[in-house]
């Protein structure tokens, strides 16, 4: 990756995450398939050896304040991280065929490791590999396995993370970065090669968004993994960041896909980045696109304010407007999304990101276009402090 590419050229992306994770399908067995060589820097999105690199970006926000007021966040690059993280994407090609290529034509994977994983750089060395995903075609077509040990999509991100081992890790902390099909593959690298083994030593954490991590009703571990428990504080290394996210106002039920209990005795993990603990609603720190339009199934670009001023910024912030709790029911456990509008301000009363089919919203699909985003800087300051107590145990 040689060279700058038009990240706002890229328009077509993030919409087509949603149709990520539906139920299981059967995709074609990757065992004859050529592996991918991760030597290549072309290989890599994201790599401390390119020269330009993809999460080497402007991301700076546009915090638009409760009263209309707009101030610039500038943001820092670490100098020199401790910790590596590695990244897993969700799915976002538009090939036609049932596993995507890796030819740079993928404008959808540039714009969503942008929004997704870019922000962690001021807390790690970054990784993101290029792999074979099943596409969305493929997954409308059919709805496949998402991670079957013996597909192209697992074995591309399983020889990615071992070529980053053998290469690049040298001992250091890792922490583990995916959504929805990106999680999928990462909870089955982690079941097959971290969970049990000696190098669980250097998992500081994982964050796992998207799908779900399952556990015994009210335990922490068990279940999708036998020693990695769910992390109930920002300190808290070794653990798993889990979480699907709803509107208050369009809460999981019927044939919601996020969330549900495979069983009377399980339940899906729901540990809400803001607050690790669980309990209150906390403010949620937001990094929300401010990248163009991008499809009729998702509302288009809100006005930030009313009146409507120029916002040039790729990310803007509305500190105070949004808040989440873990909520846990019967069916379902999720991070509860609410809207804190005040109508009689100049800020908007609202946020993008659910998907439309038609008029109406899709409730089935919850926020899962934007679970990353609406976390995104908690996420990034919770790896910051899993950072520091890793290096000080």
């Amino acid at each position: 990756m040689k060279t700058k590419m038009g990240i706002e050229k890229l328009l077509v992306l993030t919409v087509l995450l949603l149709l990520q994770s539906v139920a299981p399908a059967q995709a074609q067995s990757g065992g004859a398939a050529a592996m991918v060589g991760y030597s290549d820097i072309d290989n890599w999105i994201c790599h401390p050896d390119n020269e330009i690199d993809v999460c080497d970006q402007d991301l700076s926000a546009t915090v638009v304040h409760a009263d209309g007021s707009l101030t610039i966040e500038s943001w820092p690059e670490h100098p020199d991280p401790a910790i590596d993280c590695f990244y897993v994407y969700p799915t976002t090609s538009l090939d036609a065929q049932t596993y995507s290529d890796l030819k740079l034509g993928r404008h959808e994977e540039l714009i969503t490791t942008i929004t997704q994983f870019a922000h962690f750089k001021s807390q790690c060395r970054v990784f993101a590999p290029i792999y074979r995903q099943i596409t969305i075609q493929a997954l409308m077509s059919n709805a496949g396995n998402l991670a079957g040990n013996d597909q192209v999509n697992y074995q591309d991100v399983l020889l990615s993370f071992q070529y980053y081992l053998e290469n690049y890790n040298n001992g250091r902390g890792f922490v583990l970065i995916g959504h929805s099909q990106g999680t999928s593959l990462l909870i089955e690298l982690m079941r097959n090669e971290i969970d049990g083994k000696p190098i669980q030593n250097q998992l500081v954490s994982a964050i796992l968004a998207g799908n779900p991590v399952v556990v015994p009703k009210g335990q922490d571990v068990g279940g999708t993994f036998q020693n990695i428990p769910l992390c109930r504080a920002d300190n808290q290394i070794g653990c798993v960041i889990n979480f699907m996210s709803y509107r208050d106002t369009i809460p999981p039920e019927g044939f919601a896909i996020f969330g549900r209990a495979p069983n009377a005795e399980s339940e899906v993990g729901c540990t809400n980045p803001a607050n690790l603990a669980g309990g209150e609603p906390a403010p949620l720190d937001a990094y929300l696109s401010n990248i163009g339009e991008i499809a009729a199934a998702v509302a288009p670009m809100p006005d930030w304010t009313n009146p409507r001023q120029e916002i040039t910024t790729r990310f803007v912030k509305v500190p105070g407007l949004l808040s989440g709790r873990c909520v846990n029911n019967e069916t379902y456990s999720y991070l509860e999304m609410s809207v804190n509008a005040d109508p009689s301000d100049s800020r908007t009363d609202d946020i993008r990101g659910d998907l439309y089919q038609g008029p109406e919203i899709s409730a089935a699909w919850g926020l899962h276009l934007i679970d990353m985003t609406i976390v995104q800087g908690d996420l990034v300051r919770v790896v910051g402090e899993q950072g520091q107590a890793y290096q000080r145990k």
